[in-house]
């Protein structure tokens, strides 16, 4: 079967041929129609997270994944062949760059019936990091303030969209051309990051969702009411989070050192920082499905490109600028995509 390959890090995708995936009792074997491209998946590449998702080379890329069930391990009793499937791969077995993948059954959920393969494939890495960010970390409640940076984007787009329907008051970060695009998801407060500065503008905020990081995280802290907690995506990662990855002592010790500066920043001003590393989960992913369903959130899809444009699309994934989520698709002519 074909797939995208990185042989080595930092090196250029290519689409290659490559053995069938095995399928283990508790697999899903899913023929891919699209996945969605992530900015972790440049990072993967470049070997910026190596430490923390190892790949074995060469490896192939991609997280995101909407297809069709086209056989099940022996233990499988949630799909049978035919299902329409989409899911967040878990660490350790990417690789949804490809024509087949078999993923872990708890891993996945049934692709909600008004969408196509192409919107449900845009969907999991950013909804369920929405989801973890909001709902189990924070906790938001209405009424709260919530902050998220880069609205635009694909976390963003959605994160938006979660915090509204929690009944938070939303302020956003994004580009004046993105102004009314986030007003359009439920955006309250839209600030231009190019010609101002969201820390002169913005006080006492519950929450604050940043995927930029550096002196932008330094100064989230500083907006939040006492108490309160500024979640990063971006980095960098914390004690609690080598600690869950169970790494050894020396890891351990090198993780606080990254994240002792805006530890510290967040002591002295009464708040909490948390890093994220979103985990893949089929049973979150469910709960997500009925906020599509019901219309509260809606997938974001600002390009759909061909499987074969992956490498290049991957290298620009660094450059910003769009709205919502890049998708690839691997075309079967039936208009499903």
């Amino acid at each position: 079967m074909k797939a995208v390959v990185l042989s080595s890090y930092a090196s250029r995708l290519a689409v290659d041929e490559v053995p069938e995936p095995a399928v283990r009792p508790r697999d899903v074997l899913i023929d891919v129609r699209a996945a969605g491209l992530n900015q972790l998946d440049e990072k993967l590449r470049a070997g910026e997270f190596k430490r923390i998702v190892p790949l074995e080379l060469p490896a192939i890329l991609g997280l995101d994944v909407a297809g069709t069930v086209v056989a099940v391990g022996s233990e499988v009793r949630t799909f049978v062949p035919g299902d329409r499937v989409y899911g967040r791969v878990q660490d350790g077995r990417i690789g949804t760059f490809a024509q087949r993948i078999a993923a872990d059954e708890n891993d996945l959920a049934p692709i909600p019936p008004t969408l196509t393969m192409s919107e449900a494939a845009s969907l999991p890495l950013v909804a369920l990091t929405a989801w973890q960010a909001l709902v189990v970390r924070a906790r938001v409640e209405p009424g709260q303030k919530v902050l998220i940076h880069a609205g635009a984007g694909g976390v963003g787009s959605i994160a938006i969209q979660l915090a509204k329907h929690l009944g938070a008051t939303v302020a956003t970060t994004a580009s004046a051309a993105n102004a009314e695009f986030v007003r359009s998801l439920g955006a309250d407060v839209v600030i231009d990051y190019r010609a101002d500065d969201f820390e002169q503008q913005l006080r006492g905020y519950d929450v604050v969702l940043d995927s930029v990081g550096g002196d932008n995280l330094l100064k989230s802290l500083r907006i939040l009411r006492t108490g309160g907690v500024a979640i990063g995506i971006a980095g960098p990662p914390d004690p609690a989070f080598a600690r869950r990855l169970g790494l050894n002592p020396v890891l351990r010790a090198g993780i606080a050192a990254l994240s002792r500066t805006v530890r510290r920043a967040a002591r002295r001003l009464g708040v909490e920082y948390s890093f994220l590393w979103m985990s893949a989960s089929g049973e979150q992913l469910r709960e997500i499905s009925a906020l599509v369903e019901s219309g509260a959130i809606r997938p974001i899809v600002d390009r759909v490109i061909p499987f074969e444009e992956v490498p290049e699309a991957v290298a620009r994934l660094g450059t910003g600028g769009g709205r919502g989520k890049t998708v690839a698709v691997i075309a079967r002519g039936d208009g499903q995509a």
